[in-house]
């Protein structure tokens, strides 16, 4: 695990290295070629990865080609092979390919063994990420698809890990995070045309003008010093709704499990500490309950960790004026509407982290929880969001930033996670109303009659608007669309785009229609909008919709890769191991989500619960699906108060341009209003203010440039 950043001159490209006073005057980890060009670029390179260096604290290596025009930098966390050996960058023999890594792959001591066979490479020490070479220059391109886990030398399957690129001053720049452009010459813009239409969560678009994610499954391809190509090496893909599946429920749980229980083996091998994150939900409790199972029952080692007896666990508690504890349990609610935590505060709860208590001494590990309170929550609110460098309606991230806090205090550097499990076993009640609105025919045994999912259909049709209007979401885009209409009326797409402001500048009309439901539809290529409309179940268009936005943009940063980087921590996702997603991915719909007719409501992620039944308590194996979500409610003049006060200025409102303030200038003290009045309009106001908040640190944080109308553009 590490942070890259690299430069890149294009051809004919003018550009000449410039004297930047602020950059420090030795370089780490890097022998310039002895010119004056080469030892500037190696000053800016190591700028630059100091700006992402929380990304790997361990070591820091540079390489410059011999004519200046290429520059690869890393920065590392030791995780496996902490010698010498494992530092970047990489290189073969001969001297011609070069590489740097960012991620973990997995099943390397296979395929290292394979290549020995095949090949006469000769491999410098026992690094997973020394496998890219070896493999690159057997298979050439087609070396992609041998790699397993979580990388971005290209992007990853899902977008575990990050990589963004830019062209600044004829050169193509490439790194981890967007920050690690600011010393490369780069002056940050809003795209607020991108903020509009929402591409920043649903493209390869940005909140920045001219930055450029590489989509998930993609790699970025540079020929000749000129073009440049995102190109598609895997996506999803799910069977044909209408072929009958043969196997029998026991044969798909036990795929499930045998799966799981690989990608959760292979995700414990490390040469440093491993532990896990436990919450009071199933996902991480069936991880945790794997993991004890392997190390129990057949003997495998969590890392370099020698006591095998007891698994380490870390959660936060957050107090009762946090707002909201993730390490606990909500109240039941029914199954036809989703659970809104809109203007609670834990008196609603029935009791605090007791559900974790139990799942850790249900399975002997060691639990180490850290208690939050509001004050330290809005303490870290502006470090979370610079790191995480999106917006987020939530406060949910500055949880997930406190939370990795744990194991960096503790000494850990690896952790598994539960993301994932929610996107591909239908765990969402956002999925219901699409997973009812066609039959099943793939599972003829599935226990839902034609009339009773028409039924249902209807009623979680409404139950989704009550939701979304109770959490201060817009209710009203559920309707007939163009873009529901490309996506098979697929109402998740609708789902997705709740959460939209109305505080920008009237002058921000000139982009002319601004629709992030059409941003989601066009960001599936022909191909895919073809199977979703004609072979794939509303149920699977969902998820992959979902997974290509929500999952890759927000859960997979301010809930992932960001936060945990932050502290220096590695997550691995064993959820999101394609060879579990691609067998997930087969099932049929109702083995995902399945109708109970007994009680009359839905099991979410059936078949996960069934295969995960021997490793959890009996209590989560009933537990319904509750959202990691903050509140929308906080006390009046409680430090979040005063937080907000402070940053949501006229001043700072100006400054970001595309704001209106008389738009704004009232929602903190709408948000923070004392009573139990038009909660729905708090609520709006609350998550309104977050953004704009957000998007004040961002700019204040990175000395992003004041938007502007077009025609002002010089």
């Amino acid at each position: 695990m590490c942070g890259i950043s690299c430069i890149l001159t294009l051809e004919h490209s003018s550009h000449t290295l410039k004297e930047r006073g602020h950059l420090p005057p030795g370089v780490n980890g890097v022998s310039v070629n002895g010119d004056e060009a080469s030892t500037k670029l190696a000053k800016e390179l190591d700028a630059s990865l100091e700006l992402i260096v929380h990304r790997g604290p361990d070591s820091r290596g540079q390489w410059i080609s011999p004519d200046n025009r290429v520059a690869l930098g890393h920065v590392r966390l030791a995780i496996n092979d902490l010698s010498p050996d494992g530092a970047q960058p990489f290189h073969d023999a001969s001297d011609t390919v070069h590489a740097v890594v960012n991620g973990e792959l997995y099943d390397h001591e296979r395929i290292r063994s394979e290549l020995l066979e095949k090949t006469d490479y000769k491999f410098k020490g026992r690094s997973d990420c020394e496998i890219v070479i070896a493999l690159y220059k057997y298979y050439g391109l087609n070396f992609l698809h041998k790699l397993r886990g979580e990388f971005a030398l290209v992007l990853d399957r899902y977008g575990i890990k990050p990589l963004f690129w830019t062209i600044q001053e004829g050169r193509l720049l490439v790194a981890a995070e967007a920050k690690a452009f600011l010393p490369l010459g780069w002056r940050p813009e809003w795209d607020v045309k991108s903020l509009l239409d929402a591409g920043w969560n649903h493209d390869e678009r940005t909140l920045f003008k001219g930055v450029s994610k590489v989509r998930p499954g993609h790699y970025l391809t540079c020929q000749s010093f000129g073009h440049i190509e995102q190109r598609q090496y895997w996506d999803i893909e799910y069977p044909d709704k209408r072929t009958l599946d043969p196997r029998s429920e026991a044969e798909m749980i036990e795929g499930v499990r045998s799966r799981m229980l690989d990608a959760i083996r292979l995700r414990l091998r490390a040469d440093v500490p491993v532990g896990v994150y436990l919450s009071g939900g199933i996902d991480s409790s069936v991880i945790a309950g794997m993991i004890t199972h392997l190390v129990k029952e057949r003997g495998e080692r969590m890392g370099n960790d020698k006591e095998t007896e007891r698994v380490c666990c870390f959660s936060v508690a957050f107090d009762e004026d946090s707002g909201f504890d993730e390490s606990s349990e909500f109240p039941t609610r029914s199954r036809s509407r989703a659970l809104s935590l809109s203007g609670s505060k834990l008196s609603e709860m029935l009791y605090t982290t007791e559900i974790a208590n139990r799942t850790a001494d249900f399975l002997g590990v060691k639990y180490y929880k850290k208690h939050m309170n509001e004050s330290e929550l809005a303490a870290r609110f502006e470090d979370a969001t610079y790191h995480c460098e999106i917006q987020n309606p939530d406060l949910n991230y500055v949880g997930k930033y406190a939370l990795s806090e744990v194991p960096e205090e503790l000494g850990f550097k690896v952790v598994l996670t539960g993301e994932g499990a929610d996107e591909n076993f239908g765990g969402y009640p956002l999925y219901l109303p699409d997973y009812l609105r066609e039959p099943d025919l793939a599972w003829p045994a599935n226990p839902l009659s034609e009339a009773m999912r028409k039924k249902q259909l209807v009623k979680t049709e409404e139950a989704a608007k009550q939701y979304y209007a109770s959490v201060g979401a817009d209710a009203s885009n559920r309707g007939p669309s163009i873009p529901r209409r490309m996506l098979n009326d697929i109402s998740t797409v609708s789902s997705m785009t709740a959460f939209q402001l109305t505080v920008f500048a009237d002058w921000t009309q000139s982009y002319g229609s601004c629709d992030p439901q059409l941003t989601i539809a066009n960001n599936a290529d022909g191909r895919v909008r073809a199977k979703i409309v004609n072979q794939w179940h509303p149920l699977h268009s969902a998820q992959y919709v979902w997974s290509k936005g929500h999952l890759a943009n927000i859960f997979l940063t301010c809930l992932g890769d960001r936060t945990e980087m932050a502290h220096s921590i590695e997550a691995r996702t064993p959820f999101l191991d394609h060879h579990l997603t691609e067998y997930v991915n087969g099932l049929p719909p109702s083995v995902k989500i399945r109708y109970d007719p007994g009680s009359d409501t839905f099991v979410e992620k059936w078949v996960l619960r069934e295969a995960s039944k021997p490793f959890i308590t009996k209590e989560l194996y009933e537990r319904k699906k509750h959202p990691y979500s903050a509140p929308t409610t906080y006390p009046h003049g409680g430090p979040l108060h005063k937080l907000l006060d402070g940053l949501i200025t006229r001043a700072n409102v100006e400054d970001l341009g595309f704001v209106a303030w008389e738009k704004v200038s009232g929602l903190v003290s709408k948000a923070f209003e004392e009573g139990d009045a038009d909660l729905q309009g708090k609520a709006m106001a609350m998550r309104f203010a977050f953004t704009v908040a957000q998007w004040i640190v961002l700019s204040k944080r990175f000395g992003i440039a004041k938007a502007v109308p077009p025609e002002m553009v010089c």
